[in-house]
């Protein structure tokens, strides 16, 4: 089964997700997508991994997600947004060849069997208009994946103020 948590900037998408990450499993694995680019992120990767306890297995993968072996297993990704954001700097700022390199690396995870990939994502696109020209390319590039993640996701929720509402499957 593959899940789809979305919403806006802390509105309890990524509790949400261990928490059905560990209603599947007692050992889900996490993946961290996450970049360190300085030392204030740095502290927030500090705090959510501080937040998970010994029951997670930590992966750390920028982007080529279909290195890991999600096959019999629970595996939590933690989040599209930042994941997205490495394909857009490391092919500068190019939206079609990042969408295409993401969506070939999720089709590769899609296709392990008997897994439980629980994806969390933003909705950038319901905030304020970014201010730069690169800054809206990303809001297409997360908008279209997003797009393409809940069109193969069995199930997707918005998150809003804490409270999952179901909006597919």
């Amino acid at each position: 089964m593959i899940f789809l948590i979305t919403g806006g900037e802390r509105s309890g998408k990524s509790s949400y997700a261990q928490k059905i990450a560990l209603e599947f499993s007692d050992n889900p694995l996490y993946i961290a997508t996450a970049r360190k680019w300085d030392s204030d992120f740095q502290t927030r990767i500090d705090r959510h991994q501080n937040e998970r306890d010994e029951r997670w297995n930590n992966i750390e993968e920028e982007k080529y997600l279909s290195k890991i072996d999600f096959s019999e297993k629970t595996a939590l990704i933690d989040c599209v947004t930042l994941w997205l954001t490495n394909f857009f700097v490391d092919n500068k700022n190019d939206v079609s060849l990042s969408l295409e390199e993401a969506k070939k690396e999720f089709l590769a995870i899609s296709k392990n069997q008997n897994s439980n990939i629980i994806i969390v994502t933003n909705e950038i696109g319901m905030g304020v208009h970014a201010e730069t020209h690169i800054g809206r390319k990303f809001v297409e590039l997360q908008g279209w994946m997003n797009q393409f993640l809940a069109e193969n996701a069995d199930e997707v929720v918005l998150m809003v103020s804490g409270i999952p509402v179901k909006i597919k499957g």
